[in-house]
């Protein structure tokens, strides 16, 4: 191996991003950014790393086995680096911001990092961006986040978006009403319902199978899967959560009529530490999920009690899959003498200037070895 392809070999599902497309991810997040904050979405930055009960304590504990690991030499003490951004917004909320007004808005974009990648996501570091809305259990928090998701990726000129539903409460609830030990068969039954596999279920449950196997079979668009849900005859708690998932879809069909809405109720992984209904984004034609969030409990942290929150993060690299390809950008060399006035007056309508720093008589010339499409000549730019 050369001396230069050894430089450039990373570890496994690490990238460099490269020009042009670091600037189209950057403008990417920062447009998302923007359409949160003019909605009261106010950024945090929460650093890359932190000690690690804060980041696999509590909740944290559905990120452990994906959080790197390294010991802080000024304390001694194990840090993480993070794998999610949400549960560091949540500790943000609880401590630096407990004493801020309810219900709190933040947003937030940044890199996470992973021990390993999947099947979807081979990648282990990649862009964040999302919004939290802590301190409102109404349904109407919940359709928020979701529909300011859907906006802020339709701004962007994604198409053909969906949004499936979920309720991972529901088959612990299943569980305690037919006296399930849900430590005991957990795995197995989780695995089964993943893969929606009846059969199986069957076999690990026998006669009480029915409810847990109805609940597959109201997979499928909201219309469908709503009816069937009641129609199984849950507790109370269950009760409750269907009444806000249907609450949640009005006011989603009411301000997006036309948006897709799926339900899977039996959908477990990833939501390990949600309480309540779940969402992910989808786009037509695209591999893998854009987005995806859900319902909450924050704390309890400096004696303050846990507050129900709800958000929803997007995942930037599935974003660029989904969205257009940018405009090639206007590039214009410009000779080394060229006036502060006349560069602003450029940038001002939409070029990118390129400084030819004298080099070679030819500026045409120049122009073409700097990848610009013009120079500029009187003034004006001029096409090469």
């Amino acid at each position: 191996m050369n001396t230069k392809a050894h430089k450039a070999l990373l570890p496994a599902g690490i990238a460099d991003v490269l020009p042009p497309d670091a600037e189209f991810e950057a403008g990417i997040t920062e447009a998302i950014m923007a359409h949160f904050a003019r909605h009261g979405f106010e950024r945090v930055k929460p650093p890359l790393l932190e000690f690690e009960e804060n980041l696999i304590g509590g909740s944290g504990a559905a990120t452990a086995s994906q959080t790197f690991r390294l010991m802080d030499p000024i304390s001694q003490r194990m840090m993480g680096l993070r794998a999610d951004m949400t549960l560091q917004i949540a500790r943000i909320a609880a401590t630096r911001l407990s004493d801020v007004p309810r219900p709190l808005r933040l947003g937030y974009a940044g890199q996470v990092l992973r021990v390993r990648g999947s099947a979807l996501r081979p990648e282990r570091q990649f862009g964040q961006t999302g919004i939290e809305l802590i301190g409102s259990s109404s349904p109407a928090a919940d359709a928020e986040v979701i529909l300011l998701a859907i906006q802020g990726l339709e701004a962007r000129g994604i198409t053909g978006l969906s949004v499936d539903l979920g309720l991972p409460t529901l088959v612990p609830i299943l569980c305690a009403q037919h006296n399930l030990d849900l430590g005991a068969i957990g795995e197995e039954l989780r695995g089964a319902l993943n893969q929606k596999d009846t059969a199986e279920i069957k076999t690990l449950l026998g006669d009480k199978a029915a409810d847990f196997t109805a609940l597959i079979d109201a997979v499928g668009p909201a219309d469908k899967a709503l009816p069937e849900l009641r129609a199984i005859g849950m507790s109370g708690d269950a009760e409750s959560a269907l009444a806000n998932l249907e609450t949640v879809i009005s006011i989603l069909r009411s301000k997006m009529p036309d948006i897709r809405l799926t339900v899977d109720p039996v959908e477990l992984r990833g939501y390990e530490y949600h309480t309540g209904l779940t969402f992910t984004l989808f786009a037509r034609d695209i591999i893998g999920e854009l987005g995806r969030g859900g319902r909450y409990r924050t704390g309890p942290d400096n004696g303050r009690p846990k507050e129900d929150a709800t958000g929803i993060t997007l995942f930037v690299d599935s974003i660029l899959n989904a969205a257009p390809a940018a405009h090639a950008a206007k590039r214009v060399c410009v000779p080394m003498e060229t006036g502060n006035d006349a560069l602003m007056a450029l940038h001002a309508n939409g070029w990118i200037t390129v400084n030819s720093l004298g080099h070679g008589p030819d500026l045409a010339e120049e122009a073409g070895r700097l990848n610009c499409t013009h120079v500029l000549v009187d003034g004006a730019p001029k096409e090469i």
